[in-house]
C-alpha cells in the first residue's frame, strides 16, 4: 500500500505541493501571528529565546535583531554562535542549514521557495523549492539575496548587495548579481577585512 505524502513532507523535500493545503496556511497564519509580537518585544534576550523556540534547531549562543521573518521555522536549522542584524528574512518551503559562527548583515534573504516557469502551473498555486546550505565561519553582507538550491562552503564572504544564483566552494570572497568569485579569503590576523 503506497502511502501519500503530506503536502508539508512534499514541500520539505522539494517536490511540489500545494502551496494553499490547510496544515501550511495555518503555520504560516501562526507563524505571522507568533513573529509579529517577538519582533516587538524590546529585552534581546527574551525576543532570541522565543524566536528559538519556533526554529527547528539553533545553537545556544543565537542572536537575532528584529524584524525577523520567515514562513515556517520547521525547515530551519543553525549552528551555533549566530549572529543576524536587522530585517532578514528566511522563507523556509526547503531546508535553509547555517554552520557555526555566521554572520549576516542588515536585509538579507534566504529564499527557498521555486514557482513554475510555465504559467499554467504558477496559475494551479504549485510551488516546489530547493535548500539552501551555508557552511561554518560565513559572513553575508547587507542586503545579500540566496537564491534556491545554493550551497556555500565553509568561510565565504558574500559581498554587500550580491546575489548569489549558484553554489561556491570553501574560502571565497564572493560579490556581484550574479555574484561571482573576486578574490580567495586571506589567511591573516583578525581584523582584516577581505573586501
Amino acid at each position: 500500500m503506497k502511502v501519500m505524502k503530506t503536502s508539508r513532507e512534499r514541500m520539505t523535500a522539494g517536490e511540489p505541493y500545494e502551496q494553499f493545503d490547510q496544515e501550511l496556511t495555518e503555520r504560516r497564519k501562526f507563524m505571522r501571528a507568533q513573529l509579529q509580537q517577538i519582533n516587538a518585544q524590546t529585552d534581546n534576550e527574551k525576543r532570541n529565546h522565543r524566536l528559538q523556540t519556533l526554529l527547528a534547531d539553533t545553537g545556544p549562543d543565537f542572536f537575532v535583531e528584529s524584524a525577523f521573518k520567515c514562513d515556517y521555522g520547521w525547515n530551519i536549522h543553525i549552528g551555533d554562535h549566530f549572529y543576524a542584524n536587522y530585517d532578514n528574512t528566511f522563507l523556509d518551503t526547503c531546508p535553509i542549514t547555517i554552520g557555526h559562527h555566521c554572520y549576516f548583515g542588515p536585509d538579507v534573504g534566504l529564499y527557498t521557495p521555486v514557482h513554475p516557469l510555465d504559467p499554467v502551473a504558477r496559475d494551479a498555486d504549485v510551488e516546489f523549492g530547493a535548500p539552501i546550505t551555508i557552511g561554518n565561519s560565513a559572513w553575508l553582507g547587507g542586503h545579500v539575496t540566496i537564491l534556491p538550491g545554493v550551497t556555500l562552503g565553509d568561510n565565504v564572504v558574500v559581498g554587500a548587495g550580491s546575489v548569489v544564483t549558484k553554489s561556491f566552494g570553501d574560502n571565497v570572497v564572493i560579490a556581484g548579481n550574479p555574484a561571482r568569485v573576486i578574490k580567495q579569503v586571506p589567511s591573516g590576523s583578525p581584523g582584516d577585512n577581505p573586501i
